[in-house]
């Protein structure tokens, strides 16, 4: 976490009960933390186009709310460090509980018929939802938010090494990346956490442009929002396999992965 000295800006002295490594207003007077900030960005565009392109191709719409709950977790984040005030902190951390409780619900019902709604699975997340949600406000202990939110994700990663182990052996590729990217934006976060005095230290050796590649938290947020964005590919192209569409991963502009889903189903 940040030494206590830091600079005050537009939104005044942090509440919330985490402040991270970045330096509070070095590079803008308005934005708290800039980079932990800007990095939002591959939380927030992506997935709002994914859902688009889920309303347009007529698909369940779980499918829509995983992108949904994804930008809206990137937005949290956006409000979170840009003013690292308590009530912004609760609008990026909470929502990481509930797009979660989302992701599980889509990966642990994807063998089931079009359309089908199991209530029994919605009224357990929703339940464990409003738990954690209760407790976080009385407790105020991240940890325990961070637990919680491990928790959920381990559900996601035994489901997903299950299915492309021995359901869909073919998407592997895509299931191995999604956790893999996921993974090394969890190791920079906890070197991020251990380390901070030493990556401001060497930062202040460093030119700014060259100092901002050792935002470890910004990279967290990058590599995490992208880890989670291709699950969600994931989920759709076990889902969409198994109601026997044609889905196929295609390069938007050569570089950003999407899913195209041809509306004529095999035999």
């Amino acid at each position: 976490m940040a030494p206590a000295a830091d600079r005050l800006g537009y939104w005044g002295r942090p509440t919330s009960t985490l402040d991270w490594c970045e330096e509070n207003y070095v590079v803008s007077f308005y934005i708290a933390e800039f980079w932990n900030t800007v990095s939002n960005l591959i939380m927030i565009l992506p997935p709002i186009y994914g859902a688009l392109q889920t309303f347009k191709s007529g698909l369940e719409v779980r499918y829509m709310w995983s992108f949904l709950g994804l930008a809206a977790v990137g937005i949290g984040s956006w409000c979170f460090h840009m003013t690292l005030q308590y009530e912004m902190q609760l609008l990026d951390e909470l929502p990481m509980i509930y797009s979660c409780c989302v992701f599980v619900y889509c990966l642990y019902e994807c063998f089931k018929q079009e359309n089908a709604i199991n209530y029994f699975p919605i009224a357990l997340l929703l339940f464990f939802s409003i738990i954690v949600s209760v407790v976080y406000l009385l407790w105020k202990e991240p940890v325990f938010h961070q637990v919680m939110y491990g928790v959920l994700v381990g559900c996601l990663v035994i489901r997903s090494i299950f299915i492309v182990t021995w359901v869909y052996p073919w998407l592997r590729a895509l299931g191995y990346t999604s956790l893999s990217i996921f993974l090394l934006g969890f190791i920079l976060w906890n070197i991020d956490n251990i380390f901070c005095d030493s990556l401001r230290a060497t930062r202040q050796r460093l030119p700014p442009v060259i100092g901002a590649v050792t935002q470890l938290h910004a990279w967290w947020h990058i590599l995490t929002g992208l880890g989670s964005y291709l699950h969600i590919l994931l989920s759709l192209q076990i889902r969409s396999t198994y109601l026997k569409y044609r889905p196929k991963v295609k390069f938007l502009c050569g570089v950003w992965p999407v899913l195209h889903i041809e509306s004529q189903r095999t035999s």
